[in-house]
């Protein structure tokens, strides 16, 4: 039945994800950039936008535990345009699975007509053309299924830009602990979690998830929003602590749907963040929605991030199956495109 509904085995290329740590560093091993930049900017949409959510986040933990590493300022450019930020000592990391996201050429382009310091990354398209025709890096991405998505392909990205970093000297070679540590962890991780992942899906059938996160991990509650949008095609939406506590947090007060709550905990988050986690999920029982803390697991924070990527990649995975949607296609990104033309 699931692979009358699922056309593409997405929950193969699920089982299949922590191997692309090692393929990401190795597509960039030989990668070339000037190493005079104190910040980077990634351009991207959508897929392939996550990365750098997740660069972001480890890079901010790296920096905190070691101070010796000089701190590198992390952006992110989801439109049209560069940010001011991509002209000053800067390297303008370009990311389109596709090699043909209209946003993200637009913001190349830019940086091509001010020669700013680059390097592409896809699988191929007009990305990859503007690279060889500018003497720019590229970093070609692999497609290892068919129809495969670039929201699934994150691991390649990750490990591709951290690689280029590595090259630079910028930060510690780690690669061979992440390679041959964490990604069996992961891959056990991944295997075991499917049926955790199920059994939350079935909670979250005829409710519009809500994702929260402490602020450090607010970007992983927007890659979990991301993967129920565009795997189980339902509504979605996120927020952090403590924020969320000032605000958004009243609306509850008149509640005009049926929701249901997911947050991720990290253990070693702020005291008092991990006392809101409790004290919220009461606060919204008394208004009869249902909330689920989901406590990450993983030994260092990118066993955190993945793991708990991988658990929702099965809730988002089950979900769709729910709702007899295939997990895969996004019909409605690519409807508008054509209207857009």
């Amino acid at each position: 039945m699931n692979q009358d509904i699922d056309q593409s085995n997405l929950r193969k290329v699920i089982l299949s994800t922590p191997g692309q740590f090692a393929e990401g560093f190795d597509i960039a091993k030989d990668i070339k950039v000037s190493d005079d930049f104190s910040r980077i900017v990634v351009s991207g949409m959508g897929g392939s936008a996550l990365p750098a959510d997740m660069l972001k986040c480890c890079m901010n933990d790296l920096f905190e535990n070691n101070r010796k590493i000089k701190r590198i300022g992390i952006h992110q450019n989801r439109t049209y345009k560069l940010p001011i930020e991509s002209y000053d000592h800067c390297l303008n990391i370009i990311c389109s699975h596709s090699g043909n996201t209209e946003e993200t050429i637009s913001s190349f382009q830019e940086a091509i007509d001010n020669e700013l310091a680059c390097v592409g990354i896809s699988a191929g398209g007009q990305l990859e053309q503007m690279c060889l025709q500018n003497n720019i890096p590229h970093v070609k991405m692999p497609v290892p299924f068919e129809n495969f998505q670039p929201r699934m392909a994150t691991g390649h990205f990750f490990a591709a830009i951290l690689q280029i970093l590595i090259n630079t000297g910028k930060i510690p070679d780690h690669k061979e602990k992440v390679v041959n540590d964490m990604v069996p962890q992961l891959q056990l991780m991944v295997e075991n979690s499917e049926e955790r992942g199920k059994e939350l899906a079935r909670k979250l059938i005829g409710t519009t998830p809500i994702i929260y996160a402490s602020e450090k991990f607010r970007s992983l509650a927007m890659i979990w929003k991301i993967k129920i949008n565009e795997n189980s095609k339902v509504p979605a939406f996120c927020n952090y602590f403590p924020e969320l506590n000032h605000n958004e947090f009243v609306g509850f007060t008149n509640p005009q749907a049926k929701f249901h709550i997911i947050m991720l905990q990290d253990p070693d988050d702020h005291p008092r963040d991990l006392l809101r986690y409790g004290a919220t999920a009461k606060a919204l029982q008394k208004k009869g929605i249902e909330s689920e803390i989901i406590v990450m697991k993983g030994k260092n924070i990118l066993e955190k991030l993945f793991s708990t990527i991988s658990l929702c990649d099965w809730v988002s995975y089950y979900l769709a199956l729910e709702y007899e949607q295939d997990p895969t296609p996004v019909d409605m990104v690519e409807d508008f495109k054509k209207a857009l033309n």
